[in-house]
């Protein structure tokens, strides 16, 4: 501040405040600090300390005790009795520290954030639900949909006329059958809708040993490859604005899962399928693609200007919210990535244990 005072000699008190980004009113409060702002009169309106010790009386009386000043100002009005303005009320009720809110307050819960981690497959599933516009005006089929989140690979779907914890129980358990899940090895994550937090559900999942997760309310991010597995299924070109009937649904996600599995390319996951992934095929692809580049490179190396060309390796380790604080897991190459062998060399659909005029799938 004596900074500011020497400068505003030279170009004046605005300035000077400008300059050194005070307020004037704080450059003059520091300049002369022996004077003391004179105290504020009080208004000849102001009741008396007695008059508001009345009110104050008043307002305690056992029959005003549990009104609200409004009425307690009303009743007074209809007995012909004045003592002051209902603000007047609540500031005498403020200075005795007694205006609150009497009823208990809402306090919502604290949610934890979900940490998930997933370096193989079959270790970490998401599922969800997602409707699908019907014939009609607010008329909807449902799909439940479980996703491996390591490989991608849809391990299971269903497409009903309803949301049930019912139906979604059922799905559950047969997918853990077809994927011979055995206790403690599964952690299914889930959204907060009814169907996920059902107590159904929630006793199938004890009994079968597999750990259930949550995302926290209104949190889209914290179940996230299921939201984008969904974005893929509703962006497709030939995906219809409406079905007709449940079966046309239903033969709709039949073609679109097996695409899904067996054709697509998932970016996640080094533009393998995520069948190959699921079923520990990527090594071999991959292995193909390297030797398909290294062939390119020995014949026209002047067009690969960064050397031999390479083959990212799978993530060895696959997040719902990784830790801010920590060591994550680093991603290991694909010689010594974990990878599980298929059970048998029968076609996919025979080893899924699916059997026809199913719904779950």
């Amino acid at each position: 501040m004596e900074a500011a005072t020497t400068l505003s000699l030279d170009i004046g008190v605005h300035a000077a405040c400008k300059a050194f980004g005070v307020s004037r009113a704080t450059y003059y409060r520091h300049t002369a600090p022996g004077e003391t702002p004179s105290k504020r009169p009080s208004s000849p309106r102001a009741l008396s300390p007695q008059e508001r010790e009345d009110v104050l009386d008043t307002l305690h009386r056992d029959r005003f005790i549990d009104m609200a000043p409004r009425e307690v100002y009303a009743t007074l009005l209809d007995e012909g009795e004045y003592l002051c303005s209902i603000r007047t009320m609540y500031r005498i009720l403020e200075e005795n520290q007694e205006v609150r809110e009497r009823r208990n307050q809402l306090s919502h819960p604290t949610y934890s954030k979900p940490e998930l981690l997933a370096t193989q497959p079959n270790e970490v599933w998401s599922w969800d639900i997602t409707k699908l516009l019907g014939p009609t005006k607010w008329s909807y089929f449902y799909l439940y949909v479980i996703l491996d989140i390591f490989s991608r690979y849809v391990v299971g779907w269903m497409v009903a006329d309803r949301e049930s914890a019912e139906l979604a129980g059922r799905l559950i358990h047969e997918t853990c059958s077809k994927q011979e899940i055995s206790s403690g090895q599964l952690t299914l994550h889930a959204d907060r809708g009814s169907s996920m937090r059902s107590k159904p559900v929630a006793l199938l999942l004890s009994d079968l040993g597999v750990t259930k997760t949550h995302s926290r309310p209104y949190t889209s991010d914290d179940n996230p490859f299921s939201e984008s597995q969904f974005k893929t299924l509703k962006y497709r070109p030939d995906f219809p604005q409406r079905f007709g009937c449940l079966e046309d649904a239903r033969q709709f996600c039949r073609s679109f899962f097996s695409w899904y599995n067996e054709e697509h390319r998932h970016s996640g996951i080094n533009l393998l399928t995520p069948e190959a992934v699921h079923h520990g095929l990527s090594g071999q692809i991959l292995q193909a693609r390297h030797q398909v580049l290294s062939a390119a490179y020995e014949e026209h190396p002047e067009r690969f200007v960064k050397g031999v060309p390479s083959v990212k390796h799978l993530p060895g380790a696959v997040w719902i919210n990784p830790p801010k604080d920590g060591p994550c897991p680093e991603e290991s190459s694909g010689e010594t990535q974990r990878i599980r062998q298929p059970r048998s060399e029968a076609p996919i659909a025979e080893r899924s244990g699916c059997r026809s005029g199913q719904q779950c799938y």
